[in-house]
């Protein structure tokens, strides 16, 4: 399965490797799923550890250093996706674009804006949804 992690899971898994989030992500990147994020997904976790969790700056490099070979990192398209009216935040909405884009099935998210969405296109789910799931 085609799987997009969001932002908020990609900080969890960089700040603590010994979390639900992060075996949430090994399972997304490994075989029968596809791990996917966009672009703003890696400006977004940059800036925000930048502005909230400076000195464990160390932490995201090696994560991004040690998890972007596993992942397909895809561009925003400028074209509106059709659901995505749905999400509150205009700055997320390029987030779901992405995913709508790439053919995701499943989208992980701990943002409630996503989870309450009544998005139709793939399933939107927690961690532990998708952890849970078989």
């Amino acid at each position: 399965m085609k799987v997009f992690i969001d932002t908020n899971i990609l900080i969890s898994a960089a700040k603590n490797p010994n979390g639900k989030p992060f075996l949430s992500f090994c399972k997304a990147v490994t075989y029968p799923n596809n791990g996917i994020i966009c672009e703003q997904n890696i400006d977004e976790i940059r800036r925000i550890f930048i502005q909230k969790f400076p000195s464990q700056i160390h932490l995201l490099e090696n994560f991004l250093k040690d998890t972007l070979p596993f992942l397909k990192v895809v561009s925003i398209p400028i074209d509106k996706f059709h659901e995505e009216d749905k999400i509150r935040d205009l700055a997320d909405r390029p987030i779901l674009r992405a995913a709508f884009s790439a053919g995701a099935e499943i989208f992980i998210t701990g943002d409630k804006d996503f989870l309450e969405a009544d998005i139709k296109a793939f399933k939107i789910m927690t961690v532990n949804e998708f952890l849970n799931m078989k």
